[in-house]
């Protein structure tokens, strides 16, 4: 039997990462072009470390072959998911909020 076979479980990870990947690469695209044009700073570049993490995991959970129960691969999307809650919850108040509150007044 050989042991380096993949299975689809491990393929549709790594294929997922790579979806979520493409996604939070537009929204880094999207707070880069509003912090240019806008002169405020989004702190897009600090994008990566989800991206990094959710990364990781994935890798991990291909390795182990499972979708869920591995702790350093749980820890990574919870730390991941987290991170980009904010990112994204200070992003939406500063291109949303607080133009919606400048032409209110």
């Amino acid at each position: 039997m050989n042991t380096t076979s993949v299975s689809v479980g491990q393929l549709l990870m790594l294929y997922g990462w790579f979806v979520l990947a493409a996604l939070m690469l537009i929204l880094g695209l999207i707070a880069r072009f509003y912090a240019r044009f806008s002169g405020e700073r989004t702190g897009y570049p600090f994008l990566l470390i989800p991206l990094g993490l959710y990364g990781i995991a994935a890798v991990r959970y291909a390795s182990v072959d499972r979708i869920a129960g591995d702790p350093l691969g749980d820890l990574a999307t919870a730390f991941a998911g987290l991170i980009f809650l904010i990112l994204c919850v200070r992003l939406y108040r500063q291109m949303v909020l607080q133009r919606q509150q400048a032409i209110d007044e």
